[in-house]
């Protein structure tokens, strides 16, 4: 999960913003991107296009959570239900297990719990909007 760039949609009228700066962070954003693009029962998708605010228990302060993607989905039961997913590592979506409290646990700790606040909101706004808050780890996608 190491790389960036651009991506270019083959079927841009389906993404909502614009399709000529959509960036990825790592292939397994790839992976969804070609997913959300090429299949056809999705309707529309965008990629760190929604704005989630969330309250950080790091630093106690307001923050603005971008949500890898959002995408409205023909379901195969026929009804469209819109998603907001985050890709993530499994790892990520843990406590971390170390005992010793290195920096690196820290780091890790410190990840989870704004990981959590982040999808604690997403949650929440989901709710709110009756859409469904989805994270997707490398096992989801056969990585």
């Amino acid at each position: 999960m190491s790389y960036s760039g651009k991506f270019t949609p083959k079927n841009p009228q389906k993404y909502k913003g614009d399709p000529t700066k959509i960036i990825y962070r790592s292939s397994w954003e790839v992976k969804v991107m070609k997913y959300l693009d090429d299949h056809p029962d999705v309707i529309w998708w965008g990629s760190e296009e929604l704005v989630i605010p969330y309250w950080s228990p790091v630093d106690n302060r307001k923050h603005r959570y971008f949500p890898d993607f959002v995408a409205k989905i023909r379901q195969k039961n026929g009804i469209v239900k819109t998603f907001v997913i985050e890709v993530k590592p499994e790892a990520q979506t843990k406590p971390p297990t170390q005992k010793r409290k290195t920096q690196r646990y820290i780091q890790e700790a410190a990840t989870y719990v704004i990981n959590q606040s982040k999808w604690k909101a997403a949650t929440e706004f989901c709710k709110d909007h009756g859409w469904e808050f989805q994270v997707i780890t490398e096992k989801h996608l056969g990585i």
